[in-house]
């Protein structure tokens, strides 16, 4: 696992909770990860999730995920886990708004120790948010702890690809995206086994160059003005931001950059 010392909790919580969030949100929708709907469709569908269940989404954001799964899953009950006051407070409004607010609820809390009970859950779910975590093993022995018995840990996450990025390449990446460290998938398999799971999904989506082309096209091309109206019309800064988006392009292409796939159960 590369690191990137510098970055910390504080650096994540002022990304969401200014512009820099906002931007996200506007490029790539509600869902801010790698394949919207098809991502979350796919996940729930290899980690079975059942109608009735209840789950716990670490790092949660503004809840996306959380309604995606009340909504097309059926799930009974959900429970949020986020750090950043500003995404939690949209998220109950969100919630609220789409009639959904009895059946999700939102923590303010560190993920590596949430505080809530121990195998409470049918899965702890995840996408593409982990990456920001400084302390990916606590985070995933929290996760464990947190669901019963046979129940299913289950996230995507951006991971470094088989081809392993070079020094100046992972500090640059680390740098532009606020990450403390990336993951490999065998990285992350390890520690869900070293924590009493049994992995049955550990795979690279192949979604995350295609969708990085998509972003890089609507900033280009459609959302230039939107984009600019939230960092001030700053345009200097905005072709700063696509000079780190397009090196990202590059990585993905090289496949030194993916969205990782995991599902394992509690044994």
């Amino acid at each position: 696992m590369n690191k990137q010392p510098s970055a910390t909790l504080a650096d994540v919580q002022a990304v969401y909770s200014g512009a820099e969030g906002d931007l996200w949100e506007l490029i790539m929708g509600q869902q801010i990860h790698i394949g919207g709907l098809v991502s979350s469709m796919d996940l729930a569908e290899k980690a079975n999730i059942q109608a009735g269940s209840r789950g716990i989404d670490f790092c949660c954001c503004t809840g996306a995920g959380m309604r995606f799964l009340v909504r097309f899953r059926d799930v009974a009950r959900m429970t949020g886990v986020d750090a950043t006051e500003k995404v939690i407070a949209l998220g109950r409004r969100r919630c609220e708004e789409e009639g959904l607010a009895d059946r999700i609820s939102f923590v303010l809390a560190d993920v590596c120790d949430c505080g809530l009970p121990g195998g409470s859950a049918d899965f702890v779910w995840g996408e593409d948010a982990w990456c920001y975590v400084v302390d990916k093993p606590r985070m995933i022995a929290e996760a464990a702890r947190l669901v019963r018995p046979g129940g299913t840990v289950a996230f995507t996450d951006w991971v470094e690809g088989d081809t392993p990025m070079d020094d100046a390449e992972m500090e640059r990446f680390l740098r532009f995206m606020k990450f403390p460290n990336v993951e490999t998938r065998d990285g992350y398999a390890k520690l869900l086994t070293e924590n009493g799971c049994n992995v049955a999904v550990c795979e690279n989506t192949g979604r995350y160059a295609p969708c990085v082309d998509l972003y890089l096209n609507m900033i280009g091309m459609q959302l230039t003005y939107d984009a600019l109206r939230l960092i001030g019309f700053d345009q200097s800064l905005l072709a700063a931001i696509g000079d780190e988006m397009q090196f990202m392009q590059g990585l993905a292409h090289a496949g030194k950059l993916v969205q990782g796939l995991f599902v394992a159960t509690k044994e």
